[in-house]
């Protein structure tokens, strides 16, 4: 009956140990997954932050090379001169379409 009862004693400091570690195990995924959704939201507020610079500075870079191109067509768009050089005319095609004139004479 001795040895069940030492038994028994050593099942249940083996079933504290047991038990503390899995606390401690369950307190550092706590901590670990805590620490991962910090740098998910610093991540995310980084990525928004420059993806508003980005696209501030797209903005600004068009508009300066707006600028920057301006005079070369100031002309053209006044209409008191032909494109300005590298800039390819379109071309009006004239599709098939035929009046009732043309129509009757085929």
């Amino acid at each position: 009956m001795t040895s069940y009862l030492a038994r028994e004693v050593c099942l249940a400091r083996r079933h504290e140990e047991i038990l503390s570690q899995r606390s401690v195990l369950l307190q550092q995924m706590e901590t670990y997954l805590g620490d991962k959704k910090t740098k998910k939201t610093w991540q995310t507020q980084a990525a928004d932050a420059a993806h508003k610079r980005n696209a501030a500075l797209l903005n600004t870079l068009y508009w300066a090379s707006v600028e920057e191109s301006l005079p070369k067509w100031e002309h053209f768009l006044l209409g008191r001169a032909e494109s300005p050089i590298g800039f390819k005319k379109m071309k009006s095609t004239k599709q098939n379409i035929s009046s009732p004139e043309e129509e009757s004479q085929k």
